[in-house]
């Protein structure tokens, strides 16, 4: 994982967290990385930490030494109920999946050093450790184009692919819909 360390988002990391987003004045404009959760609200913050402490949160974050760097978010899809491309994604949805990955933020000053990939790396694993199934995302497609990074949230589609997702479909000009079969109870993935 490149070098960085992965924890997972619980009560003993929550400041870490909490550090990191009050750094980037609450991340793209106040979420708390709650846009997939919920509508936003003038409680993102509380509201977040609450879903922490209930165990209603997951993220896998990434360090660089102690400090929390950036996150990749994921969760059961009735956790993470919200996604971008709606339409798009119901025109031919056949089945919910079992999880959710929703979204990343890298500091800034650790952008392009593959701590995104880190995160979905860890991501991935906890994933395999409740129990796998399948796991979707919505990443954006950068080949052939410039993007700055700090508006990549959903991360990238060559990324995934290198974890071994396949695309499903396209969700607008750029995004794709991608997913992965986990192993199950200790099962192989088919």
């Amino acid at each position: 994982m490149a070098g960085f360390g992965v924890k997972l988002l619980d009560e003993t990391t929550w400041p870490e967290f909490a550090r990191l987003v009050e750094r980037h004045n609450g991340v793209w404009g106040g979420c708390w990385c709650m846009a997939f959760h919920a509508k936003l609200t003038g409680q993102n913050r509380s509201e977040k930490e609450r879903r922490v402490r209930e165990g209603h949160a997951h993220a896998a974050l990434v360090y660089d030494d102690a400090a929390c760097m950036g996150w990749c978010q994921f969760g059961p899809t009735e956790e993470l109920p919200r996604i971008k491309h709606q339409r798009a994604y119901r025109e031919g949805l056949v089945a919910l999946p079992d999880w959710r990955i929703t979204c990343f933020f890298v500091d800034k000053s650790y952008r392009g050093r593959g701590l995104a990939s880190a995160a979905l790396e860890g991501a991935l694993e906890e994933i395999v450790r409740l129990g796998g199934g399948t796991v979707e995302s919505y990443p954006e497609d950068v080949e052939g184009r410039s993007t700055a990074a700090a508006f990549l949230h959903n991360g990238t589609l060559s990324m995934f692919e290198r974890q071994g997702f396949r695309r499903t479909r396209r969700l607008g000009k750029n995004h794709w819909l991608v997913s992965k079969v986990l192993p199950t109870n200790g099962q192989p993935a088919d």
